[in-house]
């Protein structure tokens, strides 16, 4: 699991991004990089890295599930994700 600081940091350039995202659309598309600029730096969607929902793990990230690879097995393992289950030849 990680540090819940990281989690919640996560969650605040997420919201940050939100936030500023149709401002930001008009400012590139008025082509005025100045006041871009003066946006927060957290306001670009760039600067978010994926984290798992669950876990918070930053690495083995699925995009299509929006977990981790090691939670994506054990939960497929179990039976919690439809459409997945364990082959074998």
């Amino acid at each position: 699991m990680a540090k819940k600081s990281k989690m919640m940091k996560h969650l605040r350039q997420q919201q940050t991004v939100e936030k500023y995202a149709e401002l930001r659309k008009a400012l590139i598309q008025a082509g005025d990089r100045t006041a871009l600029s003066k946006l927060p730096r957290d306001a670009s969607p760039v600067r978010v890295h994926n984290r798992c929902a669950l876990t918070g793990r930053p690495h083995g990230y699925l995009r299509k599930y929006g977990i981790s690879r090691i939670l994506f097995r054990e939960l497929a393992h179990q039976g919690k994700i439809p459409g997945i289950h364990k082959s074998s030849w």
